[in-house]
């Protein structure tokens, strides 16, 4: 379904004019410095800044009407083992009970609660002027906060949101686009109690970065917090499809150097699936 003005829209939770909206302010994240706050002003509306600490990156745009903040992601690999080095290897996915100051507050989610290591202790670099920077403009200006990312950014969105309402920081949505997961059950049933209705997990159906780290045998205690939106096919239907096809000609007798070739090709045609420009299209219908 084709959509109307991309806009951010308070009166409808979950409008997939805000997703468009915040799709392009997750894109307009990868963006160096200068061309990041040309963009966003012209683009969106916003008056942008740049928190950038270490390989952590975050925008905190603002006009008259909205806070928004946006999270930037991993930088696109072109293989699935790059996908898995950097969102299981790089950034560590031990299911942990924080430490710090970070930590007390993710306590607060429950007894038993677990979150991906990697994804807090990149965000804890960055938190205490970013965080800083959200709490003034709302001092300022009480205005609607709106969270955002793709990929990794998504996941660091989601440990915001629950991190700004420990400051007493109302959120109005978080909207992410083919985050990982981010902790246990224990730990995403206290985001369900806390953002009902305010977080959008939007996912292209053949992406296969929503399913991690799932994929690693070693964390397969990790789940997602509600709700997810899908887009596109089935999950992992043209996967499935695709592999169905390679094992068929297997059976015909094609060379194996053949279907190695087609496997491959068939890998980085899902990897694709991942990029936000996939996203860009599907919102767009």
């Amino acid at each position: 379904m084709a959509i109307g003005k991309i806009e951010l829209r308070e009166d409808s939770p979950g409008d997939q004019g805000s997703a468009a909206y915040l799709c392009e302010a997750s894109a307009l994240a990868y963006l160096g410095e200068e061309a990041g706050k040309k963009a966003f002003r012209e683009q969106l509306g916003l008056e942008a800044r740049l928190f950038s600490v270490d390989n952590t990156q975050a925008w905190l745009g603002t006009n008259d009407a909205h806070i928004v903040v946006a999270f930037r992601g991993t930088e696109s690999p072109t293989t699935i083992d790059g996908l898995k080095d950097i969102l299981l290897t790089d950034a560590m996915n031990l299911l942990v009970v924080p430490e710090g100051r970070l930590g007390h507050d993710l306590a607060a989610a429950g007894v038993g609660a677990r979150f991906h290591k990697g994804f807090v202790d990149a965000l804890a670099e960055i938190w205490p002027p970013l965080s800083a920077a959200v709490e003034a403009e709302v001092k300022a200006a009480d205005r609607p906060v709106w969270l955002t990312g793709h990929s990794l950014g998504g996941a660091l969105a989601l440990l915001a949101a629950w991190l700004l309402k420990r400051k007493f920081v109302a959120v109005e949505e978080v909207c992410t686009f083919g985050a990982p997961m981010i902790g246990n059950r224990t730990a995403c049933e206290a985001f369900n109690r806390e953002f009902a209705g305010r977080i959008h997990r939007w996912v292209n159906g053949r992406d296969p970065v929503p399913k991690l780290p799932s994929m690693s045998l070693v964390a397969n205690e990790f789940t997602h917090p509600d709700r997810e939106r899908l887009l596109g096919p089935h999950p992992m239907t043209g996967l499935v499809e695709f592999l169905g096809g390679v094992a068929s000609k297997a059976a015909g007798g094609i060379l194996a150097g053949t279907l190695l070739d087609e496997a491959w090709k068939g890998i980085n045609a899902e990897v694709a699936t991942h990029f936000l420009d996939c996203y860009r299209e599907l919102l767009r219908g």
